[in-house]
């Protein structure tokens, strides 16, 4: 919907433009977890799937739906993961920002958590487009400054105070903000 996805692309994009990238990106998303063949495909969503602008995607009806519920996103990566993990299930846990994120990273991240504790796949903004885990801490999620230069470090230096193994990545470009456009597929422009 206009104005409710990606929203720091509005000045460059327009609210249509915004939103019609955020639903492709998101399609791609679910493409490339899907091609992974790793597990199962789950859609935290937000807003509800009730709500109306779902309606509107064509997602593939393998997957399945969640919501995404209330908090912070520290809150809600640690109500997912600790779904899954205490289910006894790794989790890779991806945005849907960084095209560049294909099936290959994800069969890659979830194959590194057979011999490792965590997986990140580190973005070059200091965020993160891909964190794999065998087990949920609270510590990875509480009191992180989200949305800034220092979440990958952060989260980097938590695991590392656990003792965790920890598979690091080569870093991706996600797009956030007009700047990050030409990181696009050029096959999108």
């Amino acid at each position: 919907m206009p104005g409710m996805a990606k929203t720091r692309l509005i000045q460059a994009l327009g609210a249509q433009g915004a939103a019609d990238l955020a639903r492709r990106m998101l399609a791609h998303t679910v493409v490339q977890a899907l091609a992974a063949k790793v597990g199962p495909v789950e859609l935290c969503a937000s807003p509800s799937q009730k709500e109306p602008i779902w309606q509107f995607l064509p997602l593939p009806t393998m997957i399945t739906w969640s919501e995404q519920g209330e908090g912070n996103l520290g809150v809600r990566l640690m109500r997912a993961t600790q779904r899954v993990t205490d289910a006894g299930e790794s989790v890779l846990l991806i945005g849907t920002d960084c095209p560049a994120l294909d099936a290959a990273h994800l069969r890659r991240s979830a194959d590194s958590l057979r011999q490792t504790d965590a997986t990140m796949v580190p973005t070059v903004d200091g965020g993160y487009a891909l964190l794999g885990l065998n087990q949920c801490h609270s510590s990875l999620f509480e009191d992180i400054e989200w949305s800034t230069d220092t979440v990958a470090f952060e989260t980097l230096h938590r695991m590392e105070q656990l003792g965790w193994k920890v598979q690091n990545n080569p870093m991706l470009h996600d797009i956030d903000r007009p700047a990050d456009l030409r990181w696009l597929p050029q096959a999108w422009l």
